[in-house]
Order: C-alpha cells, then sequence, then structure tokens
C-alpha cells in the first residue's frame, strides 16, 4: 500500500521490510531503474522518500500481477514521464489474460465432448490409420489434415514417407473437426488440442480444469491489486509533481555507500 504523503525518509531496510524484501532487494530495484534513484547523505547513505516508497509498492504488485518483465517495463516508462506506454503494457496483458480465459471456456466444452465420448459416432480406431482412412472418417480431404498438421493440431507420426495416426490422433483430429464446425479459429483449437494432451485424456483433463480457472481468477485479481498500487503512485506523483522535480535537482551523484 502507498504509504501517507508526508515529508519523510527511509533506509533501504524500511521500504524492505514493508514488503517482506531485503534492503539489497531495494538497491537491486533502484539500479533496475524500476523505482527513482535515490539522493544520498553526505557520508553516501542513500535516502528514499514517499516518492519511492510509492513506486515500490507499485511494482511488487504489478510484478505479483504481471509478472516480472511487464512490471518492469510498466515501471521504467512511468518513471521517464511515458504513460501511454506503460497504459500500453497493462493492456497487453489484459488481452492475453482474456485469451486464456477463452481457451479455458474451449478446453472444458472439449472436455466434456471427450468425456461423452460424443466426438464421433463410431468408436475409435484400436489401431493406427492412414490419412486417408483418417480423412475419409471426419469427411474432410488429406489436405486439410495436413493443414491441421501445421498448425500444431496434430502431430502423426511417420512410415517412411506417410503418415500413421494412432487412435490418440484421431481423438485429437475429431475434436479438432467438432471445434472448427463450432467457428472456432485454428490457433484456438490448438491450444485446446495441447492442454488435452498434457493433461492425458479427458478424465485428467477435466479434473485439472477448475484449477486452472482458480489460477487465472487469482491472477486476475493480482492484476488488478497491481493496476490500483500504480494509479496510486501515479496519483501521486501528479500532486507532488513540483516538489519531487525539485528533489531529482537536487539529488547528489552516486557513491560507493549503502
Amino acid at each position: 500500500m502507498l504509504l501517507k504523503f508526508q515529508k519523510a525518509v527511509y533506509r533501504p531496510v524500511d521500504l524492505a521490510r514493508v514488503h517482506g524484501l531485503s534492503a539489497q532487494a531495494v538497491r537491486n530495484y533502484e539500479a533496475a531503474g524500476v523505482i527513482p534513484p535515490a539522493s544520498r547523505t553526505p557520508s553516501g547513505y542513500r535516502s528514499y522518500t514517499d516518492n519511492h516508497a510509492g513506486a515500490l509498492s507499485a511494482y511488487v504488485a504489478l510484478v505479483r500481477g504481471y509478472g516480472f518483465q511487464p512490471a518492469g517495463e510498466i515501471m521504467r516508462s512511468v518513471l521517464r514521464g511515458d504513460l501511454p506506454s506503460a497504459l500500453a503494457v497493462v493492456d497487453a496483458a489484459h488481452i492475453l489474460l482474456q485469451r486464456d480465459r477463452e481457451t479455458l471456456d474451449q478446453v472444458a466444452a472439449a472436455a466434456v465432448v471427450l468425456a461423452s465420448g460424443s466426438t464421433s459416432a463410431a468408436p475409435g480406431p484400436a489401431a493406427s490409420v492412414s490419412v486417408g482412412a483418417l480423412a475419409r472418417r471426419l469427411g474432410v480431404t488429406p489436405a486439410t489434415l495436413r493443414k491441421w498438421e501445421r498448425a500444431g493440431i496434430l502431430a502423426p507420426a511417420r512410415s517412411r514417407t506417410a503418415r500413421v495416426y494412432s487412435p490418440e490422433d484421431v481423438r485429437d483430429a475429431e475434436l479438432a473437426h467438432l471445434l472448427r464446425r463450432g467457428g472456432y479459429l485454428l490457433h484456438h483449437i490448438a491450444a485446446v488440442i495441447e492442454q488435452v494432451r498434457a493433461a492425458g485424456g479427458a478424465g485428467p483433463l477435466a479434473a485439472s480444469i477448475e484449477q486452472w480457472r482458480e489460477r487465472i481468477a487469482a491472477r486476475g485479481r493480482a492484476m488488478l491489486t497491481g493496476s490500483a498500487r500504480l494509479a496510486d503512485y501515479l496519483s501521486y506523483l501528479e500532486l507532488t509533481r513540483g516538489d519531487i522535480a525539485t528533489s531529482a535537482m537536487d539529488s547528489p551523484g552516486q557513491h560507493p555507500a549503502g
């Protein structure tokens, strides 16, 4: 949380303690440019202010929601006065989160289909099949199956130069066919199939969906908190812009002490 606006001076350990960090971590964040540079005492020790406390609070919260790299990009943009670039990183992260939600919905629908065994009216093959046999089974052309392969949806083995589709490949192809008829794009379908493979089938996939949903919700809440802390810091900068500019002009150069 942003500390109250006041004329105060903090040591690295004072800021670190609030967030459960080490004093060295605070110094590292200053060196990385994600909090403003500190002024120095006559003996060379760092002196931090509410400006640094607010920046650190924003950065720590942004890391939890957005990750280290985006959080660093956001704070460095803010500190150089480039708010549009900072907000562009925030927007991009929320777009990715929404895509994850959409993918999860697709995977959940796929799990229901797989669990019901309704991907095909006929039982799945007990042995591997050729590209022609699979194409006839689905009512598509071999060229369509090759297109799905290029998109990462299918990964058949090879027997000399011919493609060979295992029972698992057939399952993936039937699921892809179902989702394609539902209007899903190929890269979305590829993401669904990847989750099905990683889970090891319909049963484990269904069991993992709720955990996946909880992780996305937790990340969304952490992003909200990070955005709130960033908004706090931006408000602080607007209220104290003149004082901060004066402080920056008066800050001495770097000294070897802590």
